[in-house]
């Protein structure tokens, strides 16, 4: 073999193989610098998510100790109302428990006086037989007197003396029958006075309570929760929308809804019934509902005001009259039905009103309307 070609092969052999071994070392420790970086970073994003995770914790336990207290003040405030409320309500029973006290000690007292008119109509009854019995012996003697005087028979006398007696009687009777009737219209006048009187007193604290609010039945105690919602948004949602107040207690399988406007409180009375059947009780259904009770409401109030019109004979009033009419139909005022009322006084002015001459229709108009401001009250 010529040593000129060997020798160079030989050399650049063992120059390609330290290359080579040059090239693994630098690989190897570049592998070696890269995962310990690689390591360094992983360590690094461990040890941040570990302080952003203990963060987060923080910050969700802040949120939640102010939800916590935002709701609690929430239903401190609302515990609050309901007890001035209930305070307001107690605070009026009192006053017409005391009214009522004061009615009875008057009931007492004209009683008391009507017994007194009694004994004093029994001594004035006894003291009339004594007259009448010294009335009957002064005719006998005026019969004897005359018999010795005119000498007229006995039947003869005894029939003047009876006609005399039967004027003389009647007079009396007639004088006495209109004391009687006007004692007795004074004392009746003051007995209606009293009567009526009480059972305005007895019947308005409970008509108040029962007006002022509705109770819808709930087949289970379970829809409470749904009802309220989380976090309250459900109730909170129904009392915007309807503008009343819902009050959910201890009391089995009910809610009750407090609103001084009868309307309202009726639509909110429709809007959970169909809520309550349905089953489905969100924010976006509650207000569904809502609407659909007002149509209901408003469709009820235009036709009971269209057959109040058509029953008391009325013509020719304006639509919005009409649906005010029908809005009394909610309205109660002493225990009475206003829209009855209205169509009562409607029928008695007519017929006054036929009586004396007047305008029947304007009479009709008039009565139907005389409570007409309580549908805006």
């Amino acid at each position: 073999m010529d040593t000129t070609i060997f020798w160079p092969a030989i050399a650049a052999f063992v120059t390609t193989a330290t290359v080579f071994a040059i090239w693994v070392a630098t690989r190897k420790r570049t592998a070696a610098h890269t995962i310990g970086r690689a390591q360094e970073e992983a360590s690094r994003l461990i040890r941040d998510a570990e302080r952003n995770a203990e963060t987060l914790r923080k910050e969700a336990e802040l949120a939640a100790k102010e939800r916590v207290q935002a709701l609690l003040q929430d239903s401190e405030q609302q515990t609050r109302e309901r007890r001035q409320e209930l305070e307001s309500i107690e605070r009026q029973l009192d006053r017409k428990t005391q009214e009522l006290t004061e009615h009875d000690r008057e009931a007492k007292q004209i009683d008391v006086t009507l017994r007194e008119r009694e004994r004093q109509a029994a001594e004035r009854e006894r003291s009339l037989g004594e007259e009448m019995r010294r009335y009957e012996e002064l005719t006998r003697e005026q019969q004897q007197a005359l018999q010795r005087v005119s000498g007229l028979t006995a039947d003869a006398a005894k029939e003047l003396v009876i006609k005399q007696i039967e004027q003389d009687a009647r007079r009396d009777a007639a004088n006495l029958v209109k004391r009687l009737e006007a004692e007795a219209r004074e004392t009746a006048a003051e007995k209606a006075k009293q009567i009526i009187t009480q059972a305005i007193q007895r019947s308005a604290p409970e008509h108040a309570i029962e007006t002022t609010v509705s109770v819808v039945d709930l087949p289970s105690d379970d829809l409470k929760g749904r009802i309220i919602g989380r976090e309250g948004r459900n109730i909170r949602a129904i009392e915007a929308a309807t503008g009343v107040d819902l009050i959910i207690d201890d009391t089995p399988e009910a809610v009750t809804i407090s609103c001084f406007e009868p309307v309202r409180r009726e639509v909110a009375r429709l809007a959970l019934t169909s809520l309550i059947q349905d089953g489905r009780i969100h924010p976006a259904r509650i207000e569904e509902s809502v609407e659909k009770a007002q149509k209901e409401v408003e469709e009820t109030i235009r036709k009971a005001g269209e057959q109040a019109v058509l029953d008391a004979g009325v013509r020719g009033l304006h639509p919005e009259l009409i649906k005010l009419i029908g809005r009394l139909n909610y309205r109660y005022s002493y225990g009475e039905n206003v829209l009855q009322h209205s169509l009562e006084v409607s029928y008695l002015a007519s017929l006054m009103a036929s009586e004396i001459g007047a305008d029947v229709q304007t009479a009709k108009t008039g009565g139907l309307l005389h409570d007409i401001g309580k549908a805006l009250t």
